[in-house]
């Protein structure tokens, strides 16, 4: 995706340039439909699902890993681990985290395609680090989703 003067505006034309007034609906610029399948899913669906997934990955450390003492740095570097091994291999198998799939989500590829290997991992780590993930644009994607080109849509 080329940057262009229009996706920042100019001091003459203000802020609405910059924060997407100029388009009807979020994704209209990546060519996505306005709702239904394929539209870009809200915050409130996506932040639920994350929740699922840390809940998950919570009682999956507590199953597999009981002699870890809650709240420890331990636990929590390893509810991490597993909550990055998560994101990554149901978004490369199925396209979407335990709690998207849940929520009717997807992850894909700004040209429709689904994400491999490299980019979920990476895409994974970056939400992990969470700065990346509660900066975002006008289309509703964080900057995990920017660098690694994809978008989270409705299923």
């Amino acid at each position: 995706m080329r940057l262009t003067r229009e996706d920042l505006g100019s001091w003459l034309s203000g802020p609405s340039s910059v924060v997407g007034i100029d388009q009807d609906y979020r994704g209209q610029r990546l060519g996505l439909p306005a709702e239904g399948a394929g539209a870009v899913a809200g915050w409130g669906r996506r932040i639920m699902a994350l929740v699922i997934d840390w809940l998950a990955c919570l009682l999956l450390v507590r199953l597999f890993l009981p002699g870890i003492t809650y709240g420890t740095p331990t636990s929590s570097l390893t509810t991490l681990g597993f909550f990055l091994a998560e994101l990554t291999l149901f978004t490369w198998v199925v396209g979407a985290s335990f709690g998207q799939r849940i929520l009717g989500l997807a992850v894909v590829g700004l040209d429709g395609s689904r994400v491999g290997l490299g980019r979920a991992f990476l895409r994974s780590l970056q939400i992990c680090l969470v700065v990346p993930a509660v900066i975002w644009d006008r289309d509703g994607r964080g900057l995990h989703d920017r660098s690694m080109n994809t978008v989270v849509v409705h299923r």
